[in-house]
């Protein structure tokens, strides 16, 4: 990844569409962008950002894993959905492994009915293999929310009539031992400059989703959302993040989450 000199979007071109909520605030607007266009210009965009260690590796799975993710997006990206549940950012053994947000392999194999080739990073951490649907590691946080989909809705279709997932950040971010570093803690001219990148394609696919409501998958998320769609954009609220880390969300998660819908109006079967 090569250095970026970060370029200030005009709100109203990064909406990419004439969004009716949007509209009044964005004045004239550049023509809709659809899911495909705008996840293969947050790529490009994303990959040309560089940062500086403790970063060592920097994976992209919307590049490698592109013919997934993809298919993904082609399968699921509705317009006019009720929910828009949005993501931190590629977990090891989850999107960085299929290419879809919370990626657990078994949930987008056998629940999404998901699956293909997938690349590998340019530069590969040795203690991070992408082993794409070969990986024998479950990603908790993606088996706790596909897992609740599942159980609430039953088919993915009818899930995905009234929700879509999708991650703000499209990249993972590793250091020399292998560990995980969240856009969060990044520097802050890196984090600018990525922020920059990831508000404006969030503004385009919400134009293009039209969701009613956008709902951080815990708190980071959705202080994104909020800074990124402003007082014009749609309703934002959050719910707790599956995460094993989190010992709250290791006490039935599920239950707590669908409490906070419930509480944003989202009603679940």
């Amino acid at each position: 990844m090569r250095a970026a000199q970060a370029v200030p979007l005009h709100y109203a071109t990064a909406l990419g569409a004439s969004h009716p909520r949007f509209a009044a605030a964005a004045g004239t607007v550049t023509a809709r962008m659809d899911p495909i266009r705008i996840t293969r210009r947050l790529a490009r965009e994303a990959d040309a950002l560089a940062f500086a260690p403790p970063v060592t590796h920097v994976y992209n799975p919307l590049a490698y894993a592109r013919a997934t993710a993809e298919q993904y997006l082609r399968r699921y990206g509705r317009r006019g959905i009720e929910v828009l549940l949005l993501g931190m950012n590629p977990g090891p053994f989850g999107m960085v492994q299929t290419g879809v947000p919370f990626g657990e392999v078994e949930a987008v194999r056998g629940w999404l009915g998901i699956e293909g080739a997938v690349g590998r990073p340019e530069q590969e951490h040795p203690r991070r293999p992408v082993e794409g649907f070969e990986c024998p590691r479950s990603e908790v946080s993606g088996r706790r929310l596909w897992g609740w989909a599942r159980a609430r809705f039953e088919s993915a279709d009818a899930f995905f009539a009234r929700f879509f997932v999708w991650n703000y950040c499209p990249l993972t971010f590793l250091e020399e031992s292998g560990r995980n570093r969240t856009p969060d803690k990044l520097p802050d001219a890196e984090r600018g400059r990525l922020f920059e990148v990831c508000d404006a394609a969030l503004r385009r696919m919400v134009a293009q989703l039209e969701p009613a409501v956008v709902v951080g998958v815990g708190t980071f998320a959705e202080k994104r959302a909020r800074g990124a769609l402003g007082e014009d954009g749609p309703r934002v609220g959050s719910i707790l993040h599956p995460s094993p880390a989190s010992p709250i969300a290791n006490r039935g998660w599920a239950r707590q989450a669908e409490a906070q819908l419930l509480r944003l109006g989202i009603a679940v079967p």
